[in-house]
């Protein structure tokens, strides 16, 4: 016992989710009036697509998969993603306390229409449209997609890298093209992500990219 709990004594870092579920859940159920709308007239020129919630639903097991995958694999890689994940959640969740936010662009969805109108009602049901700014499945996916091209685990699965990035940016557009959030939300995680990546990683992320790049040409 004594030797596992040595090995894996690295899962401290995954209690932050008794902190990020019931904080979240408590503004759920808090900011239901009252709050600011965020909407721009870019946002009226993207069509909703039902389509988009395969990419949408696929945020889950690619997020949470990631970190497994690390926790296993490499506990460096490991620590940077979630160190990075979790600021900026907690980011997201201090400025939806105090900037109570949401938006009214959901269409009205028949579930009759087909599966995936159906999967989008079921998820209407289950998430309020508020507290989007900024963007969490955006922050998350970008964050685990630079994790997967700096790790050194893909250096010679240049595919997965791919894989990474085509599954990363299919779930931020989800997010738009769903009408679960604004294109305000999803540039305000990437400029999140962006201003976190050098107190975690030590460089910025045009050297660390040019590093990487450099690396892959090599």
């Amino acid at each position: 016992m004594k030797s596992f709990l040595s090995r894996w004594k690295h899962a401290w870092i995954l209690s932050y989710g008794f902190i990020y579920l019931p904080w979240f859940l408590y503004l759920e159920r808090t900011v239901t009036r009252n709050y600011h709308i965020i909407h721009t007239r870019l946002d009226d020129l993207i069509p909703f697509n039902e389509y988009f919630i395969i990419p949408y639903l696929l945020w889950f097991p690619y997020v949470a998969g990631m970190i497994m995958f690390f926790f296993f694999k490499n506990k460096q890689d490991y620590y940077r993603m979630c160190t990075l994940l979790f600021t900026g959640m907690t980011i997201s969740l201090v400025i939806c306390t105090f900037y109570r936010n949401g938006t009214d662009m959901r269409p009205v969805v028949d579930p009759g229409r087909n599966v995936f109108a159906w999967l989008v009602s079921r998820l209407h049901a289950a998430d309020t449209p508020t507290n989007i700014f900024p963007s969490v499945h955006v922050f998350n996916s970008v964050v685990v997609h630079i994790a997967v091209a700096r790790s050194s685990c893909f250096k010679n699965r240049p595919w997965v890298v791919r894989l990474s990035f085509i599954l990363a940016l299919s779930v931020c557009l989800s997010t738009v093209f769903l009408k679960q959030h604004s294109v305000v939300d999803g540039i305000g995680s990437m400029i999140m992500c962006y201003a976190l990546y050098p107190l975690v990683y030590g460089e910025s992320y045009i050297a660390g990219r040019r590093r990487i790049t450099g690396k892959a040409l090599s």
